[in-house]
């Protein structure tokens, strides 16, 4: 049975024992199947937002970075116009014939989200054909890891292997995913879950710079100062958040229409204060506000970073959560703000950290919904994690790696 070999699987996971199973697991699966053992593998990070919250809409910056979480698939071209995708605890095949791609409705899951980024690669100008795939993930669902731009990548990694030479960028991975969200799901989203899981390691993304320099390498890990993250999935908010989430790049773009701008970013801190009165939404001006103080914090994180000065970074993300709870407000939905998650496992995990008076936490991703993440010393790790899930349970706490390999080919 063919799988990847040892030294790509140290490479990505840094050890090959328990990542082969999954990969031989993958192959079994795909010949089942698809009745054939002509495979190649494929990987896409989850990803982690260090620093910068719902800024890349605006033009923004963020420093964030790929996770050991991953969503993996074996795959092979089809030999005709015909995309069939199998996704592993998921009932039936996704089918989409290249030849009526037009025709395919949105709104409708993995069907229209891939539709969306293959007429995206289309427009672009790169070539598109059929194949099959059988996709597993270990990225947690609608948690704010970012579980659909992991997949989203690596469907990108598989059109770029087989049929254009590697000559498509992370930059193109990350536009076909957000075009596929923005025109085939109704969802506002900007680039960074798309780059962060694409580019691999941690990066500093500045969206108010051209795809040329939009995205920096940073030689940075939590490892290096000595600190884990330990991302906390609180449970799946049970209202629907796409209209929550939209309402952030919306009501930013208000305050920035006030000023006589497109986006936040083509005017400062400075010029908001000086338009409020013609601003008639205050949790616009709110998100405003977050949106400049955030950018002024990513550049103190980054900062951080490079010099491994633990301090300075924790300072950084705390304070960018206490933003995210307050300005930003994102915590939790006012569709039922009886249901407060995030909120109450912030709280809970407060009382731990001013005990043991190390680490800092924040909500991580999206919010609204789904997880938070705890930056703490390694030594703390493991009695945070035995606390925390006695509350919401230890399947749903997760110690995490920022890994270095980014959305791509297995050899």
């Amino acid at each position: 049975m063919k799988t990847p070999s040892t030294a790509a699987l140290e490479k990505i996971y840094g050890e090959s024992e328990v990542s082969r199973k999954r990969y031989e697991s993958l192959a079994e699966n795909f010949e089942k199947m698809f009745h054939s053992d002509k495979m190649e593998f494929f990987t896409a990070p989850g990803r982690t937002e260090i620093v910068g919250n719902h800024t890349d809409h605006n033009g923004g910056k963020i420093l964030a970075a790929s996770i050991s979480m991953d969503t993996i698939g074996a795959a092979y071209p089809s030999g005709d116009d015909t995309v069939t995708i199998v996704s592993e605890g998921y009932a039936g095949k996704v089918v989409i014939d290249l030849k009526k791609l037009a025709d395919v409705p949105k709104n409708r899951g993995t069907l229209s989200l891939v539709a969306g980024m293959l007429t995206a690669a289309k427009k672009a100008g790169f070539q598109v054909a059929g194949f099959n795939v059988y996709v597993s993930t270990e990225v947690i669902s609608a948690a704010g890891v970012s579980s659909s731009a992991s997949f989203e990548m690596l469907i990108c990694s598989i059109v770029n292997y087989f049929f254009n030479e590697g000559k498509m960028r992370c930059i193109d991975y990350a536009r076909l995913g957000q075009y596929a969200e923005n025109h085939y799901w109704d969802k506002a989203s900007g680039l960074m879950d798309q780059m962060a899981c694409a580019a691999g390691g941690t990066i500093l993304l500045d969206f108010s710079k051209n795809d040329e320099e939009l995205c920096e390498q940073v030689d940075f890990s939590f490892s290096q100062i000595g600190y884990d993250l330990v991302i906390v999935n609180t449970g799946k908010g049970h209202a629907d958040l796409s209209e929550e989430y939209s309402s952030i790049p919306q009501e930013m773009r208000q305050a920035a229409v006030a000023m006589g701008a497109g986006l936040l970013y083509e005017r400062d801190l400075d010029t908001l204060l000086q338009n409020l009165s013609e601003i008639d939404n205050d949790r616009a001006i709110l998100r405003a506000l977050h949106f400049y103080e955030e950018n002024r914090r990513v550049d103190e994180a980054y900062a951080a970073a490079k010099a491994k000065d633990a301090a300075a970074l924790l300072n950084a993300i705390e304070a960018s959560g206490h933003s995210s709870w307050e300005w930003l407000q994102n915590c939790y939905t006012l569709q039922d703000y009886k249901e407060q998650k995030i909120t109450l496992t912030l709280a809970l995990t407060k009382l731990f950290l001013d005990r043991t008076k190390r680490g800092v936490c924040r909500v991580h991703g999206g919010g609204f919904a789904g997880v938070i993440a705890c930056v703490l010393p390694k030594e703390e790790t493991q009695d945070y994690m035995n606390y925390i899930s006695g509350f919401v349970g230890k399947e749903n706490v997760y110690p995490m790696n920022i890994r270095l390999f980014g959305a791509g080919h297995v050899e």
